[in-house]
């Protein structure tokens, strides 16, 4: 099922940023190379949260999302999808690099610094946490941490407006669908 978002509710953070001359979100992707929110204006955006060592959600939303993407076949070259890692303290470039091969080649892993990766999420409106499997309310310490986050692929239009949410889960054609539908929208075919 697609939820179809206020644009203005899913992505002001985004705007207010961008009406102010600043980027909403500036980190650097697997190669190692700075980008922002801007160098993705004019495409949409499947755009996903999450991290590497998740063990099973992460994988399944971007296993997914690589079979919309080859759904879209040469459309999807007007949707490059976005992986945020919300684990910048293990998710370094290479180690985004090698995770991201792993699903589809126009995959882009981002991540960054604690501050950068904050930026991102909030101008997504992404949640993120370490989990408490302690109990401590401090989150696990140890190495093997798991990270509690927001679980939806949040497709972005090309102004940088949400347009929609696929939670997880959903079935690779509903995000294919989603991205057609706006680009005909777009278009002038809806």
């Amino acid at each position: 099922m697609i939820r179809v978002l206020c644009a203005a509710a899913l992505l002001a953070a985004a705007a207010e940023a961008d009406d102010a001359g600043g980027a909403a979100f500036d980190p650097v992707d697997h190669g190692g190379r700075a980008v922002s929110d801007r160098d993705y204006r004019g495409s949409y955006l499947p755009v996903f949260f999450g991290y590497s060592h998740c063990p099973d959600v992460c994988p399944t939303i971007l296993a997914a999302l690589s079979l919309a993407m080859d759904a879209l076949g040469a459309d999807g070259a007007r949707a490059p999808p976005l992986f945020v890692s919300v684990d910048p303290a293990r998710d370094t470039p290479e180690r985004l690099a090698a995770f991201v091969d792993r699903f589809h080649p126009r995959l882009v892993g981002l991540t960054g610094t604690p501050e950068q990766v904050a930026r991102a999420a909030a101008a997504y409106r992404a949640r993120y946490r370490r989990a408490d499997s302690n109990g401590d309310g401090q989150g696990d310490d140890g190495p093997d941490y798991l990270i509690d986050r927001t679980a939806a692929l949040v497709l972005v239009g090309p102004a940088g407006r949400g347009l929609a949410a696929i939670p997880h889960g959903a079935p690779a054609a509903d995000a294919a669908a989603a991205v057609r539908h706006f680009m005909a929208l777009e278009d002038g075919g809806g």
